[in-house]
């Protein structure tokens, strides 16, 4: 498999980072503002650089800068002007761009989290919203242009939740095709995103801008691992290339407060191989997954693309 439109052809899937919020974490960063990692923009961004050096040590192609809260509304209430806040949107991709190029090589994405994040209200694993996709598409926009014109190889749009969400996005990509983008979904199963849309229906409503250009790929982010071979399955029936980063496995006890469940890394490698096979080109990590997960994907990945 070639990942079309990257600036050289490579068998094999692109691998992406692992959970940037985890290892800000696993650093002692503590995350707990509606700001989430986008705090540490302003506040220590090298702390930021430190996290991007961590997963291409591991073997990611692929760094999804910090962008995913960050937003113009989200920094102006915090005090900035909107210049400020618009160069500090700007500077996520800045800090990705600078560690890719110490280390000498992969591809930087700009995080586009979605309008849930900006409400830190949960909103982003239900898509229950106050906009419609007019709405969307305008509250997008402003952050769309200052990301597009960052310098970022690629836009990641994720964790998005709906339907008229996914089409305010593809709707952005399409006025701007020289950024390569790619829609990435939150879901609630192995069949249906987060506001119960049929995946296959929103894949549908998207195919027609992967095969025009606009986008490089659809999939899914933040899900459970076991849900991921249907849902790449069905990305990949529609033709079109899939993205895939769940999360570590583990779930949240809200009741005790803590996770539970197994995050073996050599068990999240294998199972990329199986990501892989449905039909994922972008192959990573999300919540609760760290570098030795990511390494354990590259070393899986490689000898399963090698005996291929």
């Amino acid at each position: 498999m070639t990942v079309r439109g990257t600036e050289e052809a490579r068998e094999g899937p692109r691998v992406l980072d692992g959970g940037l919020a985890t290892r800000l974490e696993a650093y002692g960063c503590d995350l707990d503002d509606p700001l989430w990692s986008a705090r540490l923009l302003v506040q220590d961004p090298g702390v930021i650089r430190r996290a991007h050096r961590d997963f291409f040590e591991a073997g990611a192609d692929v760094a999804i800068a910090a962008g995913y809260q960050a937003s113009v509304p989200a920094l102006t209430a915090r005090g900035l002007t909107r210049a400020e806040a618009a160069r500090v949107v700007a500077s996520s991709v800045e800090l990705a761009r600078a560690e890719r190029d110490a280390h000498g090589a992969g591809l930087v994405a700009a995080g586009v989290g979605p309008y849930g994040a900006f409400l830190a209200d949960g909103s982003e694993y239900t898509g229950a919203y106050d906009l419609d996709e007019e709405g969307l598409y305008r509250w997008h926009r402003e952050r769309w242009r200052i990301l597009a014109d960052s310098g970022a190889d690629l836009m990641a749009c994720e964790t998005v939740p709906s339907l008229p969400e996914a089409r305010a996005l593809r709707r952005l990509a399409e006025e701007t095709p020289g950024a390569r983008t790619w829609v990435s979904l939150s879901c609630r199963d192995g069949s249906r995103i987060s506001d119960g849309s049929p995946l296959r229906e929103v894949v549908a409503e998207l195919a027609p801008a992967y095969a025009e250009g606009s986008l490089l790929a659809v999939g899914v982010n933040c899900v459970a691992p076991h849900h991921v071979p249907a849902l790449v399955r069905t990305i990949a029936e529609a033709g079109v290339d899939a993205v895939a980063y769940p999360n570590s496995g583990e779930v949240w006890d809200a009741a005790s407060r803590r996770w539970t469940g197994t995050s073996e890394p050599a068990e999240f490698g294998a199972a990329a191989v199986e990501w892989w096979r449905a039909g994922a080109a972008f192959v990573g990590g999300c919540c609760r997954t760290g570098p030795e997960h990511i390494a354990s994907v590259r070393t899986h990945l490689d000898q399963a693309v090698g005996s291929s």
